[in-house]
């Protein structure tokens, strides 16, 4: 390998511009992060519902999660004691500022925050002191869709706390889970030509990669520094990911590929269902909090599709979920598929997880995509 350069965020130098994408409930955490930090990338942890395994999760599952967190990553860091390791936490979260304060606190390399747009996020990172008493600030990153989502994360870290972020990694609508695009966003990106089997069309994406390349270049001069800009969604295979590249992006961010690794935190089970998916099986479907989401079609999905299932315990998990008018609750409808049961779990994959064909091994996916 050798085909890019490193990724340099601040004092961070990333042998391979490549970042696991993070995954919840419980699909990445420390295996996956920590081989993916080994391989020379950087691996991301999702905070989404961490401790799903911690015995008191049911009774108290912030402080559950908050516990998972510290443990998960120093797991992470005996994987990968040289590697750059982070966290992906959701907007969205419930107690948001105190998952980005820990991750922080707990000396967490990078933080990678969507789910909504994390306007507040240099707040609750300021005056936070690492554990291990080391010096260097934990680096952020906002997860943007758009050249305005872009520009209203700029303008609001400039003018309230005078700074710009460390990176930025732009989402688009390949992408897999919660999507940061209404259901007519989506469409806009979508292709009529019949030559094509592609269900969203590349090069309207494409210039809104470098709508949000331009956005961040302001910003770049205005500060005098290097943000690194990674581009997300639809990264598969060698040639996605130098097509990406070629946009003038300094990285990307991949998911799906690496749910079907040997090191993914995944049951077999999980990973055997991304085998098995056609393309035909990869759909959008509306998330209990209003967004769209792309997950696989399985019975779970059938069945909700026809009535709700009954709500009987209130994990708190996001903010903007009402469980009495949800028609599932997504932290169990998450947590069956990370337990294995996948016909009764909610499945959130990329576009192109019909792709996966074999299981890998970390290092192999990086190879491939950077040799």
């Amino acid at each position: 390998m050798g085909k890019y350069e490193p990724l340099v965020i601040g004092e961070l130098n990333v042998k391979y511009p490549v970042i696991q994408g993070g995954m919840g409930i419980g699909i990445s955490l420390s295996s996956l992060a920590g081989a993916v930090a080994k391989a020379g990338g950087i691996g991301l942890i999702s905070t989404a519902q961490i401790g799903f395994r911690e015995p008191d999760f049911n009774r108290n599952p912030k402080a559950a999660n908050l516990r998972a967190m510290e443990s998960e990553l120093a797991r992470a860091r005996e994987l990968a004691p040289d590697g750059v390791i982070g966290f992906n936490i959701m907007v969205a979260t419930k107690d948001y500022p105190e998952y980005v304060r820990k991750a922080a606190e707990i000396g967490a390399d990078v933080i990678v925050s969507g789910a909504g747009l994390p306007v507040s996020l240099p707040e609750y990172v300021e005056d936070v002191e690492r554990q291990d008493g080391k010096q260097r600030k934990v680096k952020i990153a906002p997860i943007v869709s758009s050249p305005k989502s872009a520009s209203v994360i700029c303008k609001m870290w400039d003018r309230k706390y005078h700074r710009a972020p460390d990176f930025v990694v732009i989402e688009g609508p390949l992408a897999g889970g919660h999507l940061g695009f209404s259901r007519e966003d989506l469409t806009k990106f979508r292709s009529d030509r019949e030559d094509t089997d592609q269900v969203y069309d590349q090069e309207a994406y494409d210039n809104e990669i470098l709508g949000i390349l331009a956005v961040v270049e302001n910003y770049r001069k205005k500060f005098g520094c290097s943000i690194p800009v990674i581009s997300a969604g639809g990264v598969f295979s060698r040639e996605d990911m130098a097509h990406h590249m070629a946009l003038g992006v300094d990285g990307v961010q991949v998911g799906t590929r690496f749910v079907t690794t040997e090191e993914c935190d995944a049951p077999q089970s999980y990973k055997d269902a991304y085998l098995k998916a056609q393309k035909k099986d990869i759909v959008i479907v509306k998330s209990p909090v209003g967004m769209p989401g792309r997950a696989i079609w399985n019975p779970f999905l059938e069945k909700i599709s026809k009535e709700p299932e009954r709500i009987t315990h209130c994990f708190r998990c996001l903010e903007h979920c009402d469980p009495v008018k949800a028609p599932y609750c997504i932290t169990m409808a998450l947590i069956r598929a990370a337990l294995g049961q996948v016909d009764e779990g909610l499945l959130f994959c990329g576009y192109n997880a019909h792709r996966c064909s074999k299981m890998e091994r970390v290092e192999d996916v990086m190879a491939d995509l950077c040799g």
